[in-house]
């Protein structure tokens, strides 16, 4: 039997042999595997099953490691948010992927093992032998991909190294982005062409990769090889292996825009062709005759959580959202199940998340000529035409009126309507209280939210808390990783960034819009913005494709990555968090912003660091800037 040294001593082994792939003759040999259907199914779905779970509090960097999330209080033991308070380090690096930690080296090895051996089982059709052959080479250029993302230059694992191997053949170096990006784009090209439109059984394999995911991801990855981060980063510009190999071009490429923008059109075309387009909310038997800002609520507060919902590409379904519903639900819907041990509830969203969101006219609240900015944080009580979003007769902050509807779909705040939890009476809907001493507000050191936002996008509507047992009853979708709108964004950025505004561009953003109950850009900007000529300028529309995707996106783990590939990391997570002061009772002293962290970020945390043990064992890497 061909025997492999675990891809893992590239960076691990103090000594070869402890980690040969030894297989003594009582244990199935790799040809015993691929011997048979059933065998050599089961070795596809080993290649699948080191997917990162994107959705999970406590190993995905991007929900917790950013500014989108905050949690209630210091001690909670989370490796994303000890980055997220700027603890990151190098003798053991939080949510380390570099190692066994979370092995992704180990998936790519797995995925090289399969595509060395498929092609030799002998009751497997050859159409089907290539399309699983196809799977797992997305997998492993997603895998690249992700380490990619956030190492920068990595190693290039065309195939696993062989036992005989030399010392020094094992201890391989980075490879120059502009490398890894088009290894990975070349084994996308390859999956495509034996990729399926769409999987054979929904019931079975949804979430198999298909043409469709394939395509979509291709675009993105351009997009972020094409991004400022990426091309032509003068910050990186003494960035070079030993053997001084420079790891970054020092040279932006237009043409990396063109290859972006081509590909996002084929995916959306193939998407097209397919019958895929925009979610919008249907009426159902308990969710009927809603006001229309209700169901332009629904649109956008579904479009994330509607299981296999219209305009979802790709989906992970060995994640699923319930742990983030129970820690995201607060304990006060309704009033009675304050008691309920099922929902923690002690999610938060920063104030300086709500801040993204904008007026009701479709543009940012300190642009708005008509929205009181500077008044904000005074008071006001709702009247009938807010009874949709705020409770008639509730006294807010102004902050929280006249906002455009993803602002209420995706946040819960104190009187803040929450249509749904088993009340389906639009004109009766549950509300927040969250002051001192209200049914949500602050009870001891856990259990409510720290800003005055809780993270309402995760919940799905038809949720109940129950008021007499200790249990939720929830929809636990699968987590998204990517959907038609996200193509629409990223064609819309990068035809902006090739040629600067342009009628495409508007027309892909005006449908993200119009979906979310706005007007085009071009209207709301003209008519109610400070600068109503912003966008027809390329920096001026780049501001505003980058606000709509922190808007469109929020709390789906994008926001961490844009403002990395977009170099804003600096400027967006050099500033507070905050929130409102919820040590409070009256609403006068409860509606003060109230500072919970300063967070800071430097050159260096744009890439993760190298464990220094790693570097040891490893002569040929070289550490990540600054680390």
């Amino acid at each position: 039997m061909k025997k492999y040294i675990f891809l893992l001593i590239l960076f691990l082994a103090t000594s070869c042999n402890k980690y040969l792939d030894i297989v003594p003759d009582n244990i199935a040999t790799i040809e015993y595997a691929f011997r048979l259907r059933a065998t050599t199914e089961r070795y596809l779905f080993t290649c699948y099953s080191y997917l990162p779970q994107l959705g999970n509090r406590n190993t995905s960097p991007a929900l917790f490691g950013g500014d989108e999330l905050w949690w209630v209080r210091e001690s909670i033991s989370s490796n994303p948010w000890h980055i997220a308070r700027g603890n990151q380090n190098v003798t053991n690096p939080y949510l380390n992927f570099w190692n066994d930690t979370y092995p992704l080296w180990r998936a790519i090895r797995e995925c090289n093992i399969f595509l060395e051996n498929i092609m030799n089982v002998k009751d497997v059709e050859d159409f089907e032998k290539r399309k699983w052959a196809a799977e797992v080479k997305f997998l492993k250029a997603y895998y690249h991909f992700f380490l990619l993302r956030m190492y920068g230059p990595i190693p290039i694992m065309k195939e696993n190294i062989p036992i005989s191997a030399s010392e020094e053949e094992v201890r391989v170096s980075r490879q120059p982005v502009d490398e890894v990006f088009n290894y990975i784009v070349e084994l996308i090209d390859e999956a495509c062409l034996d990729l399926p439109d769409l999987v054979d059984d929904e019931n079975s394999e949804l979430g198999r990769i298909t043409l469709p995911i394939a395509m979509g991801m291709k675009a993105k990855i351009l997009v972020y090889a094409a991004s400022p981060l990426f091309n032509g980063n003068p910050d990186y510009s003494g960035y070079s292996n030993k053997d001084g190999t420079l790891l970054f071009s020092q040279s932006a490429s237009p043409e990396k825009w063109a290859k972006a923008v081509a590909a996002c059109k084929e995916a959306i075309d193939k998407c097209h062709s397919l019958g895929m387009e925009l979610y919008y909310f249907e009426e159902t038997n308990i969710a009927r005759n809603l006001s229309d800002s209700l169901k332009t609520q629904m649109n956008t507060r579904n479009s994330f959580v509607e299981r296999w919902n219209s305009e979802i590409i790709w989906a992970h379904t060995k994640n699923n959202a319930r742990d983030l519903q129970v820690n995201a639900m607060p304990k006060s819907l309704p009033a009675a199940a304050i008691g309920n041990g099922a929902v923690e509830g002690h999610f938060a969203v920063p104030m300086r998340i709500a801040d993204l969101f904008y007026s009701e006219h479709g543009i940012p609240i300190d642009e708005d000529i008509s929205w009181p900015y500077d008044n904000r944080f005074s008071l006001r009580t709702a009247v009938d035409k807010d009874r949709f979003f705020i409770r008639k007769g509730y006294t807010t902050a102004e902050y929280n009126f006249d906002r455009e509807s993803r602002f209420y779909s995706t946040l819960g705040f104190d009187g803040g309507v929450w249509f749904g939890q088993g009340n389906f009476d639009q004109e009766n809907a549950y509300w927040l209280e969250l002051k001192l001493g209200q049914s949500g507000g602050k009870r001891g050191n856990l259990n409510h939210t720290v800003t005055g936002y809780y993270p309402k996008k995760y919940i799905y509507y038809t949720n109940v808390l129950s008021t007499t047992a200790n249990t939720y009853t929830s929809v636990d979708y699968p987590w998204t990783m990517l959907r038609l709108t996200d193509l629409y964004m990223l064609y819309a950025e990068a035809l902006n960034e090739l040629q600067g505004p342009n009628d495409e561009s508007f027309i892909y953003l005006d449908l993200v819009r119009k979906r979310a109950g706005l007007a085009g850009v071009k209207e709301s900007w003209t008519t109610y913005s400070r600068n109503p000529t912003k966008f027809n300028t390329q920096q001026g529309l780049r501001e505003i494709i980058q606000q709509e995707r922190n808007i469109e996106f929020c709390l789906e783990g994008q926001r961490f990555w844009d403002v990395r590939r977009w170099k804003t990391a600096i400027e967006v997570y050099n500033d507070v968090i905050s929130g409102w002061d919820m040590d409070q009772a009256r609403a006068e002293d409860y509606y003060r912003e109230k500072t919970i962290f300063r967070q800071s970020f430097a050159l260096k945390d744009y890439f993760w660091p190298i464990r220094e043990y790693d570097l040891i064992v490893n002569k040929n890497l070289v550490q990540s800037p600054g680390w």
